[in-house]
């Protein structure tokens, strides 16, 4: 037996739970892990509310991300007592996921756990800092460098901003955050962010070519700000696209594109192959300051992520939640 949030959806009725489940219960999978600590995203907080159509199969155990010990493997990749991390391949939404005490899920899912980093550790970073790691290669690939100018982070004081701007500023960027909590300033600075701007700015309609204010940008919100963002780009400026916290529409004009030369990548966190997931770990290990994950994390029980994510919705969270499954 084993304990987990359990959603399900009956006659209409949409709940979500602490149950307690047996290991039977388990979906298909290669290798079983014993879960140690998981993370609450926005994901997590739309299918734990039932706020948006994030879970596809009921009933269903949330969680898209998590780190453990393997307890049986029918996989060649992995033996029992290895230290596995998770992220994506639609866990929490196709998949039972990481909001339980047990996880049964193919090998080819997992990686070992990153060196340098403890179960907790690589949690705290998750798929947020796994996300903001992807954005920053994919803004390098295409040639950006600290000398290009000013980079953008929106949604700052979210998962996704708040390590886009800590790994960013190690590795020698100028930062901007885009906060609509300008009370978090002082946290945001000690971050790295050298400046800090009201979400206002961007969020509403704009015009199609704007004044030129950042080099690259990496954007977690859409909507009008992703609009805005790409219209006040630079020449051959660049923008990475994580998410869509303001909506998925995309109110803007070819201007930008064609004017500029402005790129805009979309970055998909969820179905990366193994080389990309190890490098982007392997870059986190090599930038990230761990003494600041205690700046950006808290950690609750796993009972406490059922309210949590209504609060997760409501922007009322800074940083990251980690998720102590056995408490």
């Amino acid at each position: 037996m084993f304990k987990a949030i359990f959603i399900d959806k009956d006659s209409g009725s949409y709940e979500a739970g602490i149950a307690e489940l047996d290991d039977e219960r388990l979906p298909e999978g290669d290798v079983l892990v014993e879960v140690g600590y998981s993370t609450l995203n926005y994901k997590d907080g739309l299918a734990i509310t039932g706020k948006g159509p994030v879970v596809r199969n009921f009933p269903m155990v949330p969680g898209i991300d998590f780190a453990g010990t393997v307890a049986q493997s029918a996989n060649a990749a992995y033996v029992v007592g290895d230290a596995v991390v998770l992220n994506g391949w639609g866990v929490g939404e196709q998949h039972w996921g990481g909001l339980a005490q047990k996880a049964r899920v193919k090998g080819e899912w997992l990686i070992p756990l990153p060196s340098g980093f403890t179960p907790r550790q690589a949690m705290a970073v998750g798929t947020a800092g796994y996300t903001a790691m992807l954005c920053i290669l994919a803004l390098e690939r295409h040639g950006i460098t600290p000398t290009h100018g000013d980079v953008l982070v929106t949604g700052a004081s979210g998962g996704v901003g708040s390590f886009a701007i800590a790994l960013l500023a190690r590795r020698g960027y100028r930062v901007v955050a885009s906060t609509g909590r300008l009370q978090e300033s002082e946290y945001l600075k000690q971050l790295g962010a050298a400046e800090v701007i009201d979400r206002a700015q961007l969020s509403g309609p704009g015009r199609p070519l704007q004044k030129e204010r950042w080099a690259a940008a990496i954007d977690s919100v859409g909507g009008h700000t992703l609009a805005n963002v790409c219209a006040s780009l630079g020449a051959d400026g660049v923008v990475a696209a994580c998410g869509l916290a303001q909506g998925m529409d995309f109110p803007a004009t070819v201007a930008p594109f064609i004017l500029r030369g402005v790129s805009l990548l979309g970055i998909n966190s969820v179905t990366r192959p193994f080389a990309e997931r190890r490098q982007a770990w392997q870059a986190l290990g090599e930038t990230l300051d761990l003494e600041k994950l205690d700046t950006i994390t808290h950690e609750i029980a796993l009972a406490d992520a059922i309210p949590a994510a209504s609060a997760l919705l409501a922007g009322q969270v800074r940083g990251r939640l980690v998720v102590d499954v056995n408490q």
